[in-house]
């Protein structure tokens, strides 16, 4: 492993873990929409824009919009135009490079998932999260690994089935929802 494929965040050195690299996050999504083409079927193309759209959003908000409008398309257009279409238009939304600001818009859409089953304390923690990863005291693998769990604690199955969480999260971070439920168990 190379130096960019490991990270080390700002809270220790031990606090070490693998991050993918865009590249890798890029050859992984290229991989999956081959199956997509070979499988030549609108639903397999359906899922596949459903499992991207976070991670299609931190990249291009304006491409995922275009991938949308392609996908809903089908019943005006042949399959194979369609396939077409939507891996030159996924090629150029995986040219943009996220941002904290792109990532910044996801979480906050992710947010929106959970918003009204959050206690005041847990919106607080939300926001203190996303306000140090703007400001760069976190990495989005490490905000990431702090929310993924709460998707299984609410079980919201659409966010579990994201790929943005697999590809960018950091799994061997601690995380503040379990601290905070394990704290409302022992009070």
């Amino acid at each position: 492993m190379n130096e960019e494929q490991w990270g080390s965040s700002n809270r220790g050195i031990d606090n070490i873990y693998k991050e993918l690299s865009e590249k890798d996050i890029k050859l992984f999504v290229k991989g999956r929409f081959q199956e997509v083409k070979k499988n030549n079927k609108i639903k397999e193309l359906v899922g596949f824009q459903a499992m991207n759209k976070f991670m299609i959003m931190a990249h291009s908000q304006e491409q995922l919009q275009v991938l949308g409008r392609i996908v809903a398309s089908n019943k005006k257009i042949k399959l194979s135009e369609i396939l077409i279409e939507y891996e030159n238009h996924l090629k150029v939304a995986l040219e943009s490079k996220p941002t904290i600001k792109t990532h910044s818009n996801v979480l906050l859409h992710i947010f929106g998932f959970f918003s009204k089953e959050f206690s005041g304390l847990e919106k607080d923690k939300f926001f203190k999260l996303l306000e140090d990863y703007k400001s760069e005291k976190m990495k989005i693998g490490e905000i990431l690994a702090e929310i993924h769990p709460i998707v299984y604690r609410f079980n919201k199955t659409y966010l579990a089935s994201q790929t943005y969480f697999l590809l960018y999260a950091n799994s061997e971070q601690g995380n503040i929802f379990k601290i905070l439920e394990e704290n409302k168990i022992k009070n």
